[in-house]
């Protein structure tokens, strides 16, 4: 392994740094969903100055920073960095070395599987693009222990209906600000954003809707969901997630006096966050991760043992199991959460989709039912 040196100040450490961040953004400006710009930014260890430029056009969806986490060093860009690296003249053996270091520190297989994808697909483009002349990140994962065939079991908790019923009475109960004037908001917003996880959301997806997002088609509510790869799905509302949005929105009007907001595409509330902070601004995902744990904590016995576990993946990975185990098709639930690994469903007809062919009902009547 190269020996490391200290981190300089003109991080990258490239001799032309505003040539290396155009090749970046021309790279990220490819993908139209912010939250997958930051995700691979933040694996690569880019500054979030270095991405925001990309997300601007379309502020109202830009999710917030990703925090620090402790693989942040680790970082593909932040470990060339260290040792006097240009990312750009690395080779396999640096990459291999890389992924050592990931294994040293603790990373698991999926996350390693991850970071690497995501540095084989930078090069992929710089290669195309005639930045470097090979692929460095084309290696071959079966013998590191990383093939894409190899999986291990889920890490992610599996939550029953129960446990999901549990979270909503919490989220209710739960007192979250001495203030009586803001105490039913908070608690109303509580509930309504576990109420949207119940429908597969993916955290992403829910920190990015806004309130426009919400519109009748074919006589049904439904939600127009940002997923990954740029791509919209239409989610349908069930009788539970509606009750908690009308009651969190309500509650959210009352209190800052405004209006209801104009209908999609024809004000300046298309800009209003579904999830909103106590000023109107779009939550974080670091702040919904914490309001999550909290009430899972206090949501009594059924999550005893399983508290500290839950978070956001875990509510949708538990729609789709719940929606299997009641004998939903599962082509339904693939194209619910919005699961592009089938290409089927990821170019599912909409004039096809109704209520019929969602399994949100199923997993609706799981949770409220005896």
């Amino acid at each position: 392994m190269l020996p490391a040196v200290p981190q300089t100040d003109d991080w990258p450490g490239v001799p032309d740094p505003d040539a290396l961040r155009e090749q970046l953004l021309g790279w990220l400006s490819q993908y139209a969903n912010a939250g997958t710009r930051r995700t691979y930014a933040y694996a690569l260890g880019l500054p979030t100055s270095w991405v925001d430029p990309v997300t601007a056009p379309s502020a109202r969806r830009r999710p917030p920073a990703a925090a620090t986490g402790p693989l942040h060093d680790l970082a593909w860009f932040r470990w060339c960095a260290r040792r006097g690296l240009d990312p750009r003249a690395a080779t396999g053996t640096e990459v291999t070395a890389w992924l050592h270091a990931l294994d040293a520190a603790g990373a698991q297989r999926r996350t390693r599987q991850r970071m690497l994808s995501t540095v084989s697909a930078l090069y992929a483009h710089l290669t195309e693009t005639g930045v470097v002349a090979a692929n460095p990140a084309a290696l071959n994962r079966a013998r590191l222990g990383l093939s894409t065939g190899a999986r291990d079991a889920s890490p992610t908790v599996r939550l029953t209906a129960a446990q999901l019923r549990a979270l909503l009475v919490s989220a209710a109960e739960l007192h979250y600000t001495r203030d009586p004037r803001t105490a039913a908001l908070y608690a109303r917003r509580a509930v309504a954003f576990v109420a949207l996880l119940t429908l597969g959301l993916r955290i992403s997806e829910l920190v990015g809707l806004d309130r426009s997002d919400l519109y009748r088609t074919g006589g049904e509510e439904v939600l127009r969901v940002l997923g990954k790869g740029g791509l919209h799905r239409e989610v349908y509302l069930t009788a539970p997630v509606r009750d908690a949005l009308v009651a969190y929105l309500a509650e959210r009007d009352r209190v800052s006096g405004g209006a209801a907001p104009a209908r999609r595409g024809t004000g300046a509330a298309a800009a209003s966050p579904m999830i909103a902070t106590r000023d109107g601004g779009r939550c974080s995902r670091i702040d919904l991760y914490t309001l999550l744990r909290r009430i899972a904590a206090g949501a009594g016995p059924e999550l005893d043992g399983v508290a500290d576990r839950v978070h956001p993946h875990a509510l949708r990975h538990a729609y789709v199991t719940i929606a299997l185990e009641n004998d939903a098709r599962i082509q339904h639930v693939q194209a619910d959460v919005g699961h592009a690994s089938i290409a089927t469903t990821q170019h599912y007809d909409r004039g096809l989709r109704s209520r019929r062919t969602t399994a949100a009902d199923v997993v609706a009547a799981a949770i409220t039912g005896p």
